[in-house]
């Protein structure tokens, strides 16, 4: 850590005053006040839009103000660009990772920062760096692996571990939760206790109001741009925050009805997969949904949910080996040569899990993306021409029934923030009225109050007859929503649950693969 004088580690980390930032019409950042004490975690939170993200981008040099003053240590600064605040000791981990996929962990470390024209010097040293900050931090990852081997979790080790490479003090976390799982966000926070305690401040832009419950010392609220709380955390409780956020009282449990199930919708038997490297991902599934009711998947990552919704959803990855059988409303579906637009003709909703490679394409309008699958509809179409008058106006619509923010239909889907990208895709499939809706990480990303406008949809849904298949690494999610639960574990369904009378210890030890069997051996013992 860079030696200080006294009156440097009296003032605060970082000090913003009266930050304004504008594109365009929109007013993003409007007289932003932050104050962030060194040696503390401190979170910010605010719905989709409300310019958290805009207002760290500026503190990392990717924006530059309309107005206002940046202080460090007390002490007035212009950040330019991201190299002014890397020299400041200001270290950022995005969202959506920086990272090269095909370099290893130790050639992204260096990147942009070597020390001298000799490549391999510099690998060297910053070999010996990485060894002792793994060990320090706890986290350790491979310096030679290659990142696209690497998990989501190991990624987001490199980026921290690239930050304190370049001896960032301040280190700012935008929704570093969103792609992780439980087990992986609980070494994460171990991980953020270590560096505050080393005297590292660190900013958590988050929407989970858990984490920020349980990891931050403070808490600032960000509502359409503007700050309007500051808080110390312990003086405060989720129901609060999440009405400041908001502006509004917000249902922090979801609130249905008991479901009244009717007749099958989905039934899946004895399905199995092989990908094209021969590891089996499914092994033998059999699942039915009826209509009327919520069944969630609940599951670690990589337990094969993902192969299961790509495969309802007619795509299954190329050159893997099928087998099974699956029917809807008593028809037998396509294993091989389906396609996702049979899928949609069928009956079947699709929300992906991965918005940004599979529910989108991230350059086009929010109006084009809104049609995407089902652009053929008689609906939009003029003779032998699509009626774009007709799709944009249909999105307009959509877009406004969903409060997608900002409401403009013309603006490319990559300068939405997550929660709102989500929106787009929840509007396009929810709104065709499915037979079946499968949909995948619903709320990931996804701020407190869509959370709630996102949860409403599913229910409505289902208590208009339809049938809903949802996948969550999100427990609290799956316990909620669902109507029945499916535990997943190395492609297998372990068990089924229904969330009454079922605990999220019960879940976990199916999670883990622990058999009903196996738990009743383990609590006789």
């Amino acid at each position: 850590m860079t030696a200080r004088s006294g009156a440097e580690n009296m003032a605060p980390a970082i000090e913003l005053r009266g930050i304004s930032k504008a594109f365009g019409p929109v007013q993003a950042n409007k007289g932003i006040d932050l104050l962030v004490p060194r040696g503390t975690i401190h979170g910010i939170i605010g719905e989709n839009g409300a310019g958290k993200s805009t207002l760290m981008s500026i503190l990392y040099g990717f924006y530059r103000p309309d107005s206002g003053e940046i202080l460090i240590g007390g002490k007035p600064i212009a950040i330019t660009d991201s190299l002014t605040a890397i020299r400041a000791g200001i270290g950022m981990v995005f969202q959506h990772f920086k990272l090269v996929q095909n370099f290893t962990v130790l050639e992204n470390i260096i990147l942009g920062a070597e020390d001298g024209p000799m490549l391999r010097t510099s690998l060297g040293r910053a070999r010996a760096e990485l060894k002792r900050l793994a060990e320090e931090y706890e986290l350790q990852v491979d310096p030679d692996a290659l990142i696209e081997e690497l998990s989501v979790g190991h990624q987001q080790r490199v980026e921290i571990l690239k930050a304190l490479y370049r001896q960032a003090d301040i280190l700012i976390l935008d929704e570093p939760t969103g792609v992780l799982t439980p087990a992986e966000a609980d070494h994460l926070f171990r991980i953020l206790r270590g560096l505050r305690d080393e005297g590292k401040t660190i900013i958590l832009i988050t929407h989970k109001l858990r984490e920020i419950m349980e990891i931050t010392d403070n808490v600032s609220v960000m509502r359409r741009g503007e700050m309007v709380a500051s808080v110390k955390t312990a003086e405060t409780n989720p129901t609060a925050l999440a009405e400041l956020m908001v502006g509004r009282k917000v249902l922090l449990r979801v609130d249905k009805a008991p479901a009244r199930p009717g007749a099958p919708v989905l039934e899946v038997r004895d399905l199995r997969m092989v990908d094209a490297d021969g590891v089996e991902r499914l092994r033998g599934i059999d699942l039915s949904i009826r209509a009327g009711e919520i069944v969630g998947i609940a599951g670690v990552a990589g337990n094969g949910q993902t192969q299961l919704l790509e495969i309802l959803g007619g795509y299954p990855e190329p050159g893997a080996k099928l087998a099974g059988e699956i029917t809807l409303k008593g028809q037998p579906l396509a294993l091989k040569g389906s396609d996702a637009r049979a899928r949609r003709r069928a009956g079947i909703g699709h929300v992906p899990e991965d918005r940004q490679v599979e529910g989108l394409i991230m350059d086009f309008t929010a109006w084009e993306n809104v049609a995407f699958g089902y652009h053929d509809a008689p609906e939009f179409q003029n003779g032998l021409m699509m009626d774009n008058a007709a799709i944009r106006a249909d999105a307009v619509g959509k877009i406004e029934r969903f409060d997608v923010r900002p409401p403009n239909p013309d603006l490319a889907s990559k300068n939405f923030s997550g929660g709102n990208q989500q929106k787009i895709v929840v509007a396009r499939e929810v709104e065709r009225n499915p037979d079946l809706l499968l949909i995948g990480q619903p709320t990931r990303g996804v701020d407190i109050g869509a959370i709630e406008f996102i949860h409403k949809r599913i229910v409505a849904l289902r208590d208009a007859g339809k049938a809903v298949l949802l996948v969550s690494v999100e427990l609290d999610e799956i316990m909620s929503l669902s109507d029945r639960i499916a535990v997943m574990f190395d492609g297998r369904i372990m068990g089924e649950r229904l969330p009454e009378q079922t605990t999220a210890g019960d879940l976990g030890c199916l999670m883990a693969g622990v058999a009903p069997s196996d738990q009743d051996a383990e609590a006789g013992a």
